[in-house]
């Protein structure tokens, strides 16, 4: 099951804190919308960090994040965000 975060509006770092969340609770499929122009490198920091891959789609004023983690996460992990 996909996991959808609305982070529109929110400033870097939430975006990042929230995926790092939800990769702890070891959500596989994550789909993040957000419109911080920070966003794609912070988001992609955290989850190079985790061991997931991450892909960006453009959706006209905000950009919808995938992220796709193919192993469990160590729950300690901490991304250098």
């Amino acid at each position: 099951m996909t996991l959808v975060i609305d982070a529109r509006g929110q400033r870097c770092p939430w975006p990042s804190i929230r995926l790092a969340r939800a990769l702890r609770e070891d959500h596989r499929v994550i789909e993040i919308t957000a419109d911080d122009p920070a966003a794609e490198r912070e988001l992609t920091a955290v989850a190079h960090a985790a061991g997931a891959k991450i892909a960006r789609a453009p959706n006209g004023l905000a950009d919808v994040y995938r992220i796709i983690l193919p192993t469990a996460v160590n729950v300690s992990f901490t991304p250098d965000v």
